[in-house]
């Protein structure tokens, strides 16, 4: 990293004008040079070590760990930054996990992953990603505090953020909505990418708020069907995969807009939830479009996605959705694991939050400067609908 970075010195001082103290500002400033200039692994000792000077590893924890600045003022400043800079196409709202060895740091859990196959120990965070062809970063965060960790008194968590963090799907509404609420953003097409978890939830909070989602689900998850086109099904409750893979008659191709233009085929079909957990209180229960996604000469379908009518919008749209999500995931593990979103080794709520609002910025700033290589372009990226 370039010592005296134009592109750095800017960020600085608009995202950390909320801190009042000029030492806090420095500590910043040195927390973001670890960030960006540590190899490996981006712990307190490595990135002392790699600025040095004497007491820097204690000045750094205690920046992070102890001192009083709060985060979201930073976040949202974050937000602002990037939306002038680099204005964003949708909001991806992605889930983090972050394995662990012990069981101390705060929201640390074990549950059975799917993707993996077996049991994992770790944290789970939600993430919100301003997300476009140009690029993808993070600016806001939620850290899912499950069982034991509701209401404990060594995490140093505020009433209001337990309160929030209690359920991941809880976590994704509230990240997001919280964003147009309390920060005032113009509001951005949601993109729900929750991993194993139910986004439904999620989708109906940001539709009552008058919000256009699109979630990435689960074959698993099971839907009541209600179009007519797929006749002996209509009316049976299936899981999706199934609902899809009896649809695949109706399936059309889609020229793909990377540079290889591999054809994907696309099928959509009217939907419902089950009965018990409508949609909406008031919304017809054809108000939900699923929508498979795939490749020719491989299983049909690789995606499954629920998004919002019209029919004719619906292919387009949920491509449009699967571009900028594995956008967000070449960003994650080209940029954002390289300084460190996963590498908070310290036990508390605070902590970790200035530690992943720290990391935003560097990310934020290596995905716009040469230096890093910036604009991590999403390959399958059609034009917004």
């Amino acid at each position: 990293m370039p010592e005296h970075d134009p592109l750095l010195g800017g960020l600085v001082d608009e995202l950390f004008a909320s801190l009042t103290r000029s030492d806090q500002r420095r500590k910043g400033t040195d927390y973001l040079r670890g960030l960006l200039s540590t190899p490996g692994r981006k712990s307190v000792r490595n990135m002392a070590a790699a600025l040095g000077g004497s007491g820097t590893g204690q000045s750094l924890h205690h920046f992070v760990c102890n001192s009083t600045w709060e985060w979201s003022p930073v976040r949202q400043a974050l937000a602002r930054y990037t939306m002038r800079e680099s204005p964003p196409q949708a909001w991806v709202v992605r889930t983090l996990v972050i394995p662990k060895v012990g069981r101390h740091s705060v929201g640390v859990s074990r549950y059975f992953s799917p993707d993996r196959g077996h049991v994992v120990n770790a944290q789970r965070a939600v993430g919100v990603w301003l997300a476009s062809e140009r690029l993808s970063v993070p600016v806001e965060w939620r850290l899912h505090l499950p069982g034991r960790w509701r209401g404990a008194l060594d995490c140093g968590a505020p009433s209001p953020a337990m309160a929030q963090a209690e359920t991941l799907v809880g976590c994704a509404a509230e990240a997001s909505l919280g964003m147009i609420e309390n920060w005032g953003l113009p509001p951005r097409p949601v993109i729900l990418d929750l991993d194993d978890t139910d986004p439904l939830p999620a989708f109906r909070r940001l539709c009552a708020a008058g919000l256009r989602p699109a979630a990435r689900i689960r074959r698993e998850l099971e839907l009541r069907v209600t179009d007519p086109a797929l006749i002996g099904h209509r009316g049976r409750t299936l899981p999706a995969g199934l609902v899809m893979r009896a649809a695949q008659e109706l399936r059309r191709p889609v020229p793909s807009a990377s540079a290889d233009r591999r054809v994907r085929w696309v099928a959509a079909v009217r939907v419902s939830r089950p009965s018990a957990a409508p949609l909406a209180a008031t919304a017809p229960e054809e108000d939900l479009l699923l929508v498979g996604i795939g490749r020719g000469g491989r299983p049909w379908p690789q995606e499954l996605w629920l998004v919002r009518p019209p029919e004719t919008h619906a292919g387009p749209a949920a491509l449009w959705a699967s571009g900028l999500v594995d956008g967000v995931g070449r960003s994650l593990t080209q940029i954002g694991d390289r300084v460190g979103m996963r590498d908070y080794a310290g036990r508390s709520f605070n902590g970790w939050h200035r530690h992943i609002t720290l990391v935003s910025v560097a990310h934020t700033f290596l995905a716009l400067s040469p230096v890093g290589g910036g604009r991590v372009r999403p390959a399958d990226v059609p034009a917004a609908t």
